[in-house]
């Protein structure tokens, strides 16, 4: 297994020598089963807060490439702040079109009263897999009829659904505008009832109580762009069921070396579970089975 410094060393010259996960499974004395990467967490466009390094897209999908990404599942900035969500998933799913490595996910604002008709635009117009929520940037609870309504709606028109917790440390916030973490407890009450739902928590820090009672729940898988400490992604795959952790970085927000040092540089996750979290498990949660 590699430490810190040969992943950052690695990463630094993947751009030359193949590929950050053809490199590490190079190092790793495992070259004929370069790691898959699928970024289940990336964002296009411009941050409102400020600029970030890697805030155009082709800047992003060179970086990521160069990671050995081969697949990121984009979402957009625009969602947060804009009001015309059939624009915004417009401009994404164009965007997406120019990359191959990018797949868009629509933003749906359930207070909107045409969020249906986002919905459905997402997928007979976008052939969008999955969308992406942001309740604490668009002022709703989990606990809003919408947002069971929406869930339902999504899991029969077979999307999976991503559900941002935290786009920023609430730390660092424009003292204007400030957005806490979601309330994630309702989830307790409606997954049960849920059918066929797949949920995707984005960027969650949760609580050790937290996270007993939510890896219990039906349909309801993690992402790493927040995970905290070397032991962090392996101890987060003890605490829930096998298949539901997957890779995200929280690109460009976050720089995306961060993630992979933070998910590869522990010698508690096997070659078998590595595969899985960067690419595996994402693969299945894609194509609709529900662990």
């Amino acid at each position: 297994m590699l430490n810190r410094r040969e992943i950052l060393n690695l990463a630094a010259t993947a751009s030359v020598s193949g590929g950050f996960a053809a490199s590490a499974a190079q190092a790793s004395g495992d070259a004929d089963t370069p790691f898959q990467i699928i970024d289940s967490n990336v964002h296009l466009f411009q941050w409102p807060f400020r600029h970030l390094p890697l805030d155009t897209t082709g800047k992003l999908v060179d970086k990521l490439e160069s990671l050995g990404v081969e697949q990121a599942w984009a979402g957009s900035y625009e969602g947060l702040m804009h009001r015309q969500m059939a624009a915004v998933n417009d401009r994404l799913a164009t965007e997406c079109g120019r990359h191959a490595e990018l797949v868009p996910i629509g933003t749906i604002d359930p207070t909107l009263v045409r969020w249906q008709n986002d919905l459905e635009q997402c997928v007979l117009q976008h052939q969008m897999p999955g969308i992406r929520l942001y309740p604490g940037f668009h002022g709703y609870s989990l606990d809003s009829p919408a947002f069971g309504e929406l869930l339902n709606e999504s899991a029969a028109a077979g999307l999976f659904v991503q559900l941002v917790v935290a786009m920023e440390d609430t730390r660092t916030q424009h003292r204007q505008h400030q957005v806490p973490d979601v309330d994630l407890r309702p989830l307790a009450r409606i997954l049960p009832e849920a059918k066929g739902v797949r949920l995707q928590l984005l960027g969650a820090r949760l609580r050790p109580a937290e996270l007993r009672s939510l890896s219990t729940l039906p349909g309801l898988y993690f992402d790493t762009s927040r995970v905290d400490g070397t032991d962090g992604v392996p101890a987060l795959c003890r605490a829930v069921p096998d298949g539901r952790v997957l890779y995200g970085s929280h690109a460009p927000f976050l720089v995306p070396e961060a993630a992979l040092i933070r998910v590869h540089e522990s010698g508690l996750v096997d070659q078998h579970s590595l595969a899985a979290v960067y690419a595996g498990n994402a693969r299945q949660f894609h194509r609709g089975a529900r662990l």
